[in-house]
């Protein structure tokens, strides 16, 4: 496993709060960031003891996240990161475009001012982590950005199907991240997609929403070029 500081790995557990729902968010981010890379061994001794808790909590993020196609469980021969697999960064890719743009036209069909004013908030913060290189900033803005639509359009489950199917899609986009210019034109398609709904123009907003999703796949080739260990 990497080397990690054990310290950071302990104060992460809130004792307080459901241990094992915790383990799995603090895995699943030092993967999907590859703090955690494809093809590293885990285990749950050294990841009980990395977080101090029992192994049980551990056990059942690990399992969740083979569920999220994030982790590879081989019995008897061990648990590892699982490699980036194109076949499930394209069908993310599909479900994901297929949910939030019919996410997207509710949200501009009954966008109230409230809502309005919640993306622009959101849109200022991303411009400022925009300007500072501020990337992994960026993509938790990003997060809210589009978890925002769901939320008002009380879609909760929605959502959660879609953080479950794109664990390997956001791994790409945090490779994408550095590429020059690729979060400032991110930037610009969802300030696209705010000023749509802010108008009511449910299509143009539909259009903005598919057209920003298939962004991800302009920097693919090049990454599967330059860092080929990372992908099945």
């Amino acid at each position: 496993m990497a080397n990690m500081d054990t310290a950071d790995w302990t104060s992460a557990i809130d004792l307080k709060l459901p241990i094992a729902v915790q383990a799995h968010a603090w895995i699943k981010r030092a993967i999907l960031t590859l703090e955690l890379k494809p093809n590293e061994a885990l285990s749950e001794k050294e990841l009980s003891l990395k977080f101090g808790i029992s192994r049980t909590p551990v056990r059942e993020a690990l399992i969740k996240l083979a569920d999220e196609g994030l982790v590879d469980i081989f019995p008897q021969r061990g648990t590892y990161v699982s490699p980036i697999r194109m076949p499930e960064v394209i069908e993310a890719q599909f479900i994901r475009e297929a949910l939030e743009t019919a996410v997207v036209r509710k949200a501009a069909q009954t966008a109230d001012s409230a809502f309005k004013s919640r993306l622009v908030a959101n849109l200022a913060q991303q411009k400022a982590a925009v300007a500072d290189e501020r990337l992994a900033d960026f993509m938790q803005l990003d997060e809210l950005f589009h978890h925002a639509m769901s939320d008002f359009c009380n879609l909760p489950r929605g959502w959660r199907v879609i953080q479950n199917v794109k664990g390997q899609l956001d791994r790409v986009r945090y490779l994408s991240l550095p590429h020059p210019g690729h979060v400032s034109q991110l930037y610009v398609q969802h300030e696209a997609i705010c000023e749509a709904i802010g108008a009511g123009d449910v299509e143009v907003a539909v259009d903005h929403m598919s057209h920003h999703l298939r962004e991800v796949f302009k920097s693919i080739k090049e990454l599967m070029r330059d860092k080929p260990s990372l992908f099945a």
